[in-house]
């Protein structure tokens, strides 16, 4: 009977064991693909003490219980050579036929990862205490705001989830709350009242300058429509006999200045948005105010756009949000009292909460609104205070 190999402290090895002359330890081993594997520890046993001089890593024997566990489960060895910038360029070539805005976003995590040390971090490494870590460092030592970080992790949570479910790694190290780790800093955007919606549209016709955008303001005050779908408008959508807005595609223009028509943000943006008397008057003004151009713009089969820039391309969201920035910084340049933040997406915060003020029925101001969920309609885009409170039960109770 042979011999049982012993360690430097006369501990009997198992098979696969052996220790190196330096004192390292090393368990040897076939992977699922018939592959010989080595892994390594100064330590043993779990009970071992550390070497001062050396990394804190996990015992031999430890070691070998995740390789026996894994290749039970068959897990494939060392994530399958993965790092997490790899695996999300994996995961983001599987996602074909999306929206250009969640390509852009998807290049943006690359681009992170890419610059990032934890990008080049092997999947099987990444522990749940490693995956808080960086996104707590993305907010504190990188500035990142909490919906960057909540868009970032909406990557890499799937991600590695289909690791997780190709058997590359045990266990998804995304899988927790995000509110748990990092601190919710979103500024949260607010209706304007209505007496500021009023100051702001009279500074807007008055001023010389920026009355030319008065009409289009306006517009997006009293309908609620996203800058992208008022931007895709053309002379058809706009029936003046039924005084009603067809509303079933929005204009984008892409990182590389490509623009695109795209269906609505849900099936339930695909809508008609009524008009009122002055709604329908600013569309007639900027109907006879728009300059015909010699060659018609074209957009994926589109054409008649309500306005153009000096390029004699439709104007797009960018160009509105620009416009209300410079119109703010003139406003507050002049006035003590401040304007908030107006921005075209704060148009339609305004509409909803002053049509929910005027008890409009829900359900129609979710049509309106093209909301897909009615919760959306009520919690997020309906500013109410005391004073609303106050006088519908006024109502209630003279009723």
């Amino acid at each position: 009977m042979s011999e049982k190999r012993r360690d430097k402290r006369n501990r009997i090895l198992h098979n696969g064991e052996t220790q190196r002359a330096d004192g390292r330890y090393r368990f040897t081993y076939l992977d699922t693909d018939g592959k010989t594997k080595d892994v390594y520890s100064w330590r043993l046993d779990h009970n071992d003490p550390h070497p001062k001089d050396k990394r804190k890593d996990l015992s031999l024997r430890e070691k070998e219980k995740q390789i026996e566990q894994d290749m039970f489960h068959q897990i494939v060895s060392n994530g399958g050579n993965y790092t997490v910038l790899t695996l999300v360029k994996k995961y983001v070539s599987l996602k074909t036929g999306v929206r250009h805005n969640t390509e852009a976003g998807y290049k943006t995590v690359i681009n992170i990862l890419k610059k990032d040390p934890f990008g080049n971090k092997r999947i099987d490494k990444v522990k749940m205490s490693d995956a808080k870590a960086w996104l707590i460092k993305l907010q504190k030592v990188d500035g990142r705001g909490y919906s960057s970080i909540h868009s970032i992790r909406g990557v890499l949570r799937p991600a590695f989830q289909m690791a997780e479910n190709d058997d590359l790694i045990r266990k998804n190290p995304f899988q927790f709350e995000l509110v748990s780790v990092v601190v919710n800093d979103s500024v949260t955007r607010e209706a304007i009242t209505r007496k500021q919606q009023r100051e702001y549209l009279k500074f807007v016709q008055e001023d010389k300058h920026f009355c030319r955008y008065y009409e289009g303001i306006y517009i997006l005050f009293h309908t609620g429509l996203r800058i992208s779908e008022f931007c895709g408008l053309t002379l058809s959508d706009i029936d003046f006999e039924e005084k009603r807005i067809r509303v079933n595609h929005q204009l984008q223009r892409t990182s590389h200045m490509q623009y695109i028509i795209e269906a609505p943000k849900t099936e339930s943006g695909v809508r008609y948005v009524p008009m009122t008397d002055e709604v329908e008057q600013c569309f007639r003004k900027i109907i006879s105010d728009r300059k015909t151009s010699k060659v018609e713009p074209i957009v994926d089969g589109y054409t008649g756009f309500l306005y153009l820039d000096k390029n004699g391309m439709p104007k797009v969201a960018l160009h509105w949000e620009k416009y209300m920035q410079h119109i703010l910084k003139k406003y507050n340049s002049i006035y003590k009292v401040q304007m908030p933040k107006v921005t075209p997406h704060v148009c339609r915060h305004t509409f909803c909460s002053n049509m929910a003020r005027s008890g409009m029925n829900p359900k129609t101001l979710q049509y309106i609104m093209g909301h897909s969920d009615i919760s959306v309609t009520l919690n997020t885009y309906t500013h109410v205070g005391f004073e609303d409170a106050q006088s519908e039960i006024k109502r209630v109770v003279g009723e």
